[in-house]
C-alpha cells in the first residue's frame, strides 16, 4: 500500500513516477471509507487528488507556503503531510480539523473557512517573503466559486503590481457548492472550451522553438506583448489584461502536466495564475453525479451514497423554505437571494418555483444586502437567506444600505447558534451582537417549528429590516400548546410564577423547559419567558417581572459580549430595577468543532451547569 509510505512532508517525492497514479486511487478509496463513517466535505476533496499531489510534487513544504481558499478541499493535503491517522476524528471534538489550521501543522500556512480570501493572504505572505530577503514560493489555491467573491478581485487588483512571483492556482470545476453562475462562470467557460486557441498557442510554440537562436526570443516577445498570440484568440483576456500571467487551461487529473506547468509558473517574476480544471466528486460514482449533495456530506452507505440517518423531522430550513413559497404564491412583490446556497439555504423550491424571482448572485453576500436593498427601494419584497457565518460578510452594507435608509428587506439568518463539526469559521455565534447594535433593525428568533411558521410570515409583511434567526437542524417540536398570536416587540409568558424567570431565545426553547423543569423538582418557583424579539427588547415585560422576581436568567446561543444577556442586563441596571440578571451563552471565546451536545456542555450551556449557576446566585441574592 502506497499510502503507508507517506509518513510526513515531501514523502511523497520519493515514490516512481508510476506509482503516482496509483496512489491517487488509494487516496480517493481513504477519503471514501474515511468520510463514509465522520461525514465531512467529499466531492470537493475528490476533485482536487491529483491538484494537490502535482502541488507536492512541485514545492518544498513546509518552507514553500500553500494556502487553501475556504480550505474545505485540504484532506489530501493533510494526508500527504503525515495527518493520515487524524481521519478517524475527523471534525470530532479534539480531533483533526476539516479546514487547515496553523496550530495543527506547520504546513498549513493559514487558517481558512470562507471563502476567496487566499489571493490577500498570499499576497500577505509575498510581501513579508520580499521585506523579509527570503526566496520560497507562494501559492494561493482559489475555486472558481470563490472568484465571485469581491475580496478576490480586490487582491487580484493589487497581485497585478506584483514584481516578485506569486502563483494562484484557480481550481475550475464550474462548482462552488452548487454551479457556479454569472460572468466569471461564463468567461471561464470559454477559457476551457477555447480548444482551437489552445491547439494553435501549442502549435506555433513548438514550431518558434525549433528555429535556431532566434524561435525563444521570439516566443519570449509574444508572451511579454498585450497584443499578443492569446489576445488574438481568447476574449477579454482578463488576467493578462490586469497584468497577471495565465497558464493554462490544464487538465486537473494530469499529475506530469500539472508538474509541468507549476515548475514553469516558478520561473514566472510577478504574479502568475495556473487556470487548472477538475471534476468534483471524481472516483465515486455518486459524487460525481450528484457533487451538490456530497459537497458537505453526513456519514452515508458507500454503496449507495445514501445517508445512514435520515431525520424524518423538518428542519427549521425546510419550514422556512415551505412557508416562504406558500407567501410567494399570495405576494408577487416577494423575490429570494442566496448568495451560492440555494441548496442549503432552502431557497432550491423557491428557485424551481419562482426561477424569474430568484437570484444567485455567487459567492458574493455583500453584493447580496445591498442588491436586496435596490430591489427593496424599487418596490419590492426582498429575502436574503444566508448563513449566519456568511452573514458577518455583509456586516457594512446591512448597515448603510439595508438599515440606515430602513428599506424591507429580510434576511432568514439560518445555521444561527453552534453548528458543530466545520468548527470556528462555520459557527453562528455573533450575529445577535452585531445586529443588535444596527439601528432600525429588528431581530426575532423562533421556539419550535410552528412559532417558525409564524415569523416567516410576520417577517414577510413587515415593511423594515428584519432579521429571522434560526438554528441547524431538527425543528424543536415542544411546547405546542403556546402559539400566542406575534405582537411586535412583545414577548410570551410560557409559566407565570415568581422567584426565578428563565428567559431564553429561540431554539433555546428545549434547554429552557429543562432548567426550569430541574428547578421545580428541586423546589424552586420558576417563570418561564420565550424572548421571541431579540430586538427590540421588551422592557415592559422586564417591569413586570420584577414584581415578583428577584433573579432573571437569560439563555441565548450567541456570544455574552453584545448579545440578549448584555441588553437585559443592561436595561436592569439603567432603570434602576430590584432583580438580580445571570446571563447564560457562549464565553468570549471561539468554538471548536465536534458534536453540538458536547460543544454545549464544553461551554456550560447545559441544564445541569445553568442550574448550579442559578441556584447559587438566588442564594447570594438571598443573603443580600
Amino acid at each position: 500500500m502506497l499510502l503507508e509510505k507517506i509518513q510526513k512532508e515531501n514523502d511523497i517525492k520519493q515514490l516512481k513516477p508510476e506509482e503516482l497514479e496509483k496512489l491517487a486511487e488509494e487516496i480517493r478509496q481513504f477519503l471514501v471509507e474515511k468520510i463514509s463513517v465522520t461525514g465531512g466535505h467529499l466531492a470537493s476533496n475528490l476533485g482536487v487528488v491529483e491538484l494537490t499531489m502535482a502541488l507536492h510534487l512541485a514545492f518544498e513544504l513546509p518552507q514553500d507556503k500553500m494556502i487553501w481558499d475556504v480550505g474545505h478541499q485540504s484532506y489530501t493535503h493533510k494526508i500527504l503531510t503525515g495527518r493520515r491517522a487524524g481521519f478517524d476524528d475527523l471534525r470530532k471534538y479534539g480531533g483533526m480539523s476539516g479546514f487547515p489550521k496553523r496550530k495543527e501543522s506547520e504546513c498549513d500556512a493559514f487558517d481558512t473557512g470562507h471563502s476567496s480570501t487566499s489571493i490577500s493572504a498570499g499576497l500577505g505572505y509575498v510581501a513579508a517573503r520580499d521585506i523579509k530577503g527570503e526566496e520560497h514560493s507562494v501559492i494561493s489555491i482559489i475555486g472558481d466559486g470563490a472568484m465571485t467573491g469581491g475580496m478576490a478581485y480586490e487582491a487580484l487588483n493589487n497581485a497585478s503590481r506584483l514584481k516578485s512571483n506569486f502563483i494562484i492556482v484557480l481550481n475550475d470545476n464550474n462548482m462552488s457548492i452548487s454551479e457556479n453562475v454569472g460572468g466569471m462562470s461564463r468567461y471561464l467557460n470559454g477559457l476551457r472550451t477555447a480548444e482551437a486557441y489552445t491547439g494553435l498557442k501549442k502549435g506555433v510554440e513548438d514550431t518558434l522553438m525549433k528555429i535556431p537562436v532566434q524561435g525563444e526570443k521570439i516566443l519570449y516577445q509574444m508572451k511579454k506583448t498585450k497584443s499578443g498570440l492569446k489576445q488574438l484568440f481568447v476574449p477579454g483576456m482578463f488576467f493578462e489584461d490586469m497584468g497577471i500571467t495565465y497558464l493554462g487551461p490544464v487538465d486537473g487529473h494530469d499529475i506530469r502536466k500539472l508538474y509541468k506547468t507549476f515548475q514553469e509558473a516558478k520561473r514566472v517574476d510577478h504574479a502568475v495564475l495556473v487556470h487548472v480544471l477538475t471534476k468534483k466528486g471524481k472516483g465515486y460514482v455518486p459524487a460525481e453525479e450528484n457533487p451538490s449533495r456530497f459537497h458537505g456530506i453526513v456519514p452515508f452507505d458507500i454503496e449507495t451514497g445514501e445517508a445512514k440517518e435520515k431525520s424524518s423531522k423538518d428542519s427549521y430550513t425546510d419550514i422556512f423554505s415551505k412557508v416562504f413559497c406558500d407567501i410567494a404564491k399570495q405576494n408577487d412583490a416577494v423575490v429570494g437571494i442566496t448568495a451560492a446556497m440555494a441548496d442549503g439555504t432552502g431557497l432550491a423550491r423557491f428557485a424551481r418555483m419562482f426561477p424569474d424571482r430568484f437570484f444567485d448572485v455567487g459567492i458574493a453576500e455583500e453584493h447580496a444586502l445591498t442588491f436586496a436593498a435596490g430591489l427593496a427601494a424599487g418596490g419590492l419584497k426582498p429575502v436574503v437567506a444566508v448563513y449566519s457565518s456568511f452573514l458577518q460578510r455583509a456586516f457594512d452594507q446591512t448597515i448603510h444600505d439595508v438599515c440606515l435608509q430602513n428599506l424591507p428587506v429580510m434576511i432568514a439568518v439560518d445555521r444561527a447558534g453552534l453548528v458543530g463539526s466545520d468548527g470556528e469559521t462555520h459557527q453562528g455565534l455573533f450575529d445577535l451582537s452585531f445586529l443588535n447594535m444596527i439601528p432600525n433593525m429588528t431581530i426575532l428568533s423562533p421556539k419550535n417549528r410552528w412559532e417558525m411558521a409564524d415569523m416567516v410570515r410576520f417577517c414577510a409583511d413587515f415593511q423594515y429590516p428584519v432579521a429571522l434567526r434560526y438554528p441547524r437542524g431538527a425543528a424543536y417540536e415542544g411546547l405546542s400548546a403556546f402559539r400566542t398570536p406575534i405582537v411586535y416587540g412583545k414577548s410570551e409568558i410560557l409559566y407565570e410564577e415568581e422567584d426565578i424567570a428563565v428567559i431564553f431565545v429561540g431554539h433555546m426553547a428545549e434547554l429552557a423547559v429543562q432548567v426550569r423543569d430541574r428547578l421545580k423538582e428541586i423546589g424552586y418557583h420558576c417563570s418561564l419567558i420565550n424572548a421571541r424579539f431579540v430586538k427590540p427588547l421588551d422592557t415592559e415585560m422586564l417591569e413586570a417581572l420584577t414584581k415578583d422576581h428577584r433573579l432573571f436568567v437569560t439563555i441565548e446561543e450567541n456570544v455574552l459580549s453584545g448579545g440578549f444577556g448584555e441588553q437585559v442586563l443592561h436595561y436592569v441596571s439603567r432603570a434602576k430595577l430590584d432583580v438580580g440578571v445571570r446571563c447564560i451563552g457562549i464565553p468570549d471565546d471561539y468554538v471548536e468543532h465536534g458534536n453540538v451536545d458536547l460543544l454545549r456542555r464544553e461551554v456550560g450551556l447545559d441544564a445541569e451547569t445553568i442550574v448550579k449557576q442559578i441556584i447559587a446566585d438566588y442564594v447570594t441574592i438571598g443573603k443580600d
